[in-house]
């Protein structure tokens, strides 16, 4: 992933969904090659050049500043997850870039914090999306078919974004999935831009563009979405139909720490409960 090119197809994206009208701007009588704001109205509504502009939407710019990049932000009406983004994809980069990064580990503190919170459903995921560690009812209500112990095996470890675009099981968990699918390849955008040289990541990525026709769509989007609080209706095969907050909690760098709840007393509660119940007690957690 290049830094550079994301930083373009997310300006021409963006640009192209906004219109004339909604950009406060009177239209000419001439006739548009393509929807949305032209690069010199995008300029104009920014305050900077017009050739300026085109410099930083191929690329060519690298020095852009944080008000040059608000301004932008402001004129496309980017929410607060995309004016991060586009600062994230106009950050100068260091070295030579991808280099294999360090094996993901579950910290003892993150062990401890999973122990602690008992029954409730946790995942451990890393950046990629990884599953690092998961305790028994995180287990069963995302993943319950595949081994428990699967996060041991680094090499093979289960991926929640691969589960959400290629696995039957994960897709039938999620009767709005495709509300689902958008949260998830909004937040991979987001993790994209922190570290476009993350070869793996890239790998992850073009794997799944091409195997999922549903992810390719919705990459090329450029959506972005943080997705640190999500409530979803799941259906699953042991204990039915349930409403689930999936709550994400940041530990080490890079690392997110998903725990599901459900409303007290409510009937996606028991649910919950009952699957608890239904697990062997005091199994530990796997990292």
């Amino acid at each position: 992933m290049d830094g550079r090119r994301q930083l373009g197809e997310f300006l021409r994206t963006r640009r192209s969904q906004v219109s004339p009208e909604a950009a406060g701007l009177t239209p000419h009588g001439d006739r548009r090659r393509v929807p949305g704001l032209r690069r010199e109205e995008l300029a104009q509504l920014a305050g900077v050049s017009a050739s300026y502009y085109a410099r930083l939407e191929q690329g060519y710019s690298l020095n852009a500043s944080a008000e040059v990049l608000d301004a932008l932000a402001g004129a496309l009406g980017l929410d607060d997850d995309e004016r991060r983004h586009l600062h994230n994809l106009a950050a100068p980069r260091r070295g030579p870039g991808r280099r294999r990064p360090a094996p993901e580990r579950v910290s003892p503190a993150t062990r401890q914090l999973v122990a602690a919170l008992g029954d409730v459903p946790v995942v451990v995921l890393g950046r990629r999306g990884d599953v690092l560690a998961w305790n028994r009812t995180g287990h069963a209500l995302h993943a319950g078919h595949l081994a428990f112990g699967s996060p041991e095996d680094k090499a093979a470890r289960p991926n929640m974004t691969r589960l959400v675009f290629t696995d039957a099981h994960t897709r039938e968990l999620y009767p709005g999935w495709a509300a689902k699918a958008r949260d998830v390849v909004g937040n991979l955008r987001l993790t994209a831009g922190q570290h476009p040289d993350d070869p793996l990541l890239a790998s992850l990525i073009g794997e799944l563009s091409m195997k999922s026709p549903e992810f390719a769509a919705l990459w090329s989007d450029h959506r972005v979405r943080g997705c640190d609080v999500g409530v979803h209706e799941m259906h699953h095969p042991v204990v039915g139909a349930m409403t689930v907050t999936q709550q994400t909690l940041h530990t080490e760098p890079g690392q997110k720490v998903v725990v599901a709840t459900a409303e007290p007393d409510s009937a996606s509660a028991h649910a919950l409960l009952l699957l608890a119940r239904d697990l062997t007690a005091d199994v530990p957690v796997r990292h």
